[in-house]
C-alpha cells in the first residue's frame, strides 16, 4: 500500500530516496516560507477597499498547499508553488490602486486567466509555445535563472542594493550580513563535501547563531490560529467581462503566468539535467497543467495568479527530483498554518545563501552553450544579460526569443537573396 501511494507520485525505492525527497521538500518550503508574511504587507493597502486583510494569510497557505499538491500528484515534480511576486503587484498596484478597479474585479481576471491557461496546456497550443523556443535558449533560461536566483539571495542578505554591488562597504560588517557571509560559507563548504541536506543544515544553524545576533526573533507564541478563509472564498464579479480594460488585465497576467511558469521549469528542470537531446522536458504538459489548475484554485481561494516558485531550484539542488518532494512542501505549509510564528522567525539571512548556490547550479548548464553558433548564442546571452538586469523571468525570455526571431528571419532573407543574385548570374 505505502509503495502504491509513493508510485503515484513518481517515486522509485530502486532510483530515489526518500530522505532526499523530505529534506528537498522542506528546503523548498523553508525558502519559500516568506511569502505568508509577505503577501498580507502588499495586499494592505486593499484594506480601505474592504479586503479582509486577515483571511490572506490563511487564503495563501492553502493556495500554496492545493498548488502543491497538484504538482505532486499530476506532474510528480518537486516544484513548490504559491501566489508569485510579479503577479501580487500587478493584482494590487496595477489593477486596483492604478486602474481603480475593485478587488472582486481583478480576482475574476485571475480566475479567467486561469481558465484559459489550462485551456492552453490541454490544447497543441503549450506544445507550440514550449517548441519556438531553441535548445540554446532552454540552457540560457537556466543560466538567466541562475544569476536571479543568486541575486535575490543577496539582496535579502542586504547587501546587494537596487541597481548597485552594495549598498555601502560597511552594510559587510552588519549581524544579517555576517551571517549571510557565514551561511554562504557554511553552503559552500557542504556542497563542496557532498553533504546530503547541506543546504537545509546551513539554514538551520544560521537561524541558531542568529538568536544571540538578534537577527532570529524568538516568537511570542508557538502555536497561532488562523483566521477564517471565507470572507475572500470564490468572491468573483462576472459583470465585467464585456468590459474592455477587464481582457486587457486577463492578458497581461496570462502572458506573464505562461512565460514565467515557461521560464522557471525549463531552467530548472535544464539545470538539474532533465532535458532530453530534442530540447524537450519530460512531463512539461502536466507541470503547465498542474501550475494552471493552482491558478484557478487559489482565485476561489481569494489569492493573486498561483506560480512555480523559483526558490524550488533548492529543493532540486538538494536532489529532490519526484513528487514526495512537493507533497512533504505542501505538508509544511499545512502545519504553518498553525505553528507561523515559528516558521515566519527563520531570517532571510539564513537562507538567502542556499539560493546563491541554488543559483551556481543552475548556472553550471552554460556549458551547453555552443558560443559560436552566433545565431542561438547571441540571442541567449541578451536572455541571460535582460533576465539579470531587469530582474524578471519574463523580461529575459521575452527579449531571447524577440532577437532570435528577427536574427533568424533576417538571416534567412539575407541567404535566399543571395542565392538568387548568384543564380541570376
Amino acid at each position: 500500500m505505502k509503495e502504491k501511494f509513493f508510485t503515484l507520485l513518481g517515486f522509485s525505492q530502486q532510483r530515489d530516496s526518500l530522505k532526499t525527497e523530505i529534506i528537498s521538500g522542506i528546503t523548498t518550503f523553508v525558502t519559500m516560507v516568506y511569502i505568508l508574511a509577505l503577501m498580507p504587507v502588499i495586499f494592505a493597502p486593499l484594506s480601505e477597499q474592504g479586503f479582509p486583510i486577515q483571511s490572506l494569510f490563511t487564503a495563501t497557505a492553502l493556495s500554496a498547499i492545493v498548488g502543491t499538491l497538484f504538482m505532486a500528484f499530476i506532474a510528480k515534480r518537486p516544484f513548490g508553488l504559491a501566489p508569485g511576486l510579479t503577479l501580487n503587484t500587478f493584482f494590487v498596484e496595477t489593477v486596483c490602486l492604478t486602474m481603480g478597479y475593485s478587488w472582486q474585479f481583478a480576482l475574476t481576471a485571475v480566475l479567467v486567466e486561469g481558465l484559459l491557461f489550462v485551456l492552453i496546456c490541454v490544447s497543441n497550443l503549450r506544445q507550440i509555445i514550449f517548441e519556438m523556443v531553441p535548445t540554446t535558449l532552454k540552457y540560457a533560461f537556466a543560466t538567466g535563472i541562475g544569476f536571479f536566483v543568486a541575486m535575490i539571495g543577496f539582496k535579502n542578505s542586504g547587501i546587494l542594493a537596487e541597481g548597485t554591488i552594495f549598498n555601502h562597504m560597511e552594510t559587510l560588517t552588519t549581524p544579517t550580513s555576517l551571517l549571510f557571509l557565514l551561511g554562504l560559507l557554511l553552503t559552500g563548504l557542504f556542497t563542496v563535501m557532498h553533504i546530503k541536506g547541506g543546504l537545509l543544515l546551513s539554514i538551520l544553524i544560521v537561524t541558531v547563531v542568529g538568536l544571540p545576533a538578534g537577527v532570529t526573533m524568538i516568537p511570542e507564541e508557538l502555536i497561532s490560529m488562523p483566521a477564517s478563509p471565507l470572507p475572500l472564498l470564490c468572491q468573483f464579479d462576472f459583470e465585467y467581462l464585456m468590459w474592455p480594460d477587464f481582457w486587457v488585465c486577463v492578458t497581461t497576467m496570462l502572458f506573464f503566468d505562461v512565460f514565467d511558469t515557461l521560464g522557471t521549469v525549463v531552467g530548472v528542470m535544464a539545470s538539474a539535467g532533465i532535458i532530453r537531446k530534442n530540447g524537450r522536458i519530460p512531463h512539461m504538459r502536466s507541470i503547465m497543467l498542474s501550475d494552471a489548475l493552482a491558478t484557478v484554485s487559489g482565485a476561489c481561494l481569494g489569492c493573486s495568479p498561483v506560480t512555480t516558485f523559483v526558490e524550488s531550484s533548492t529543493g532540486f539542488a538538494e536532489g529532490g527530483r519526484t513528487g514526495v518532494s512537493a507533497l512533504v512542501t505542501a505538508l509544511c505549509f499545512a502545519v504553518s498554518l498553525v505553528f507561523s510564528p515559528i516558521f515566519l522567525a527563520i531570517p532571510t539571512s539564513a537562507t538567502a545563501p542556499a539560493m546563491v548556490v541554488a543559483g551556481f547550479f543552475m548556472f553550471a548548464v552554460v556549458r551547453h552553450i555552443k558560443v559560436t553558433f552566433y545565431l542561438e548564442s547571441m540571442p541567449a546571452f541578451l536572455t541571460i544579460l535582460l533576465m539579470s538586469i531587469t530582474g524578471s523571468i519574463c523580461d529575459g525570455i521575452l527579449t531571447g526569443l524577440i532577437s532570435y526571431i528577427i536574427l533568424s528571419y533576417t538571416y534567412g532573407y539575407m541567404a535566399k537573396f543571395k542565392k538568387a543574385k548568384r543564380n541570376s548570374q
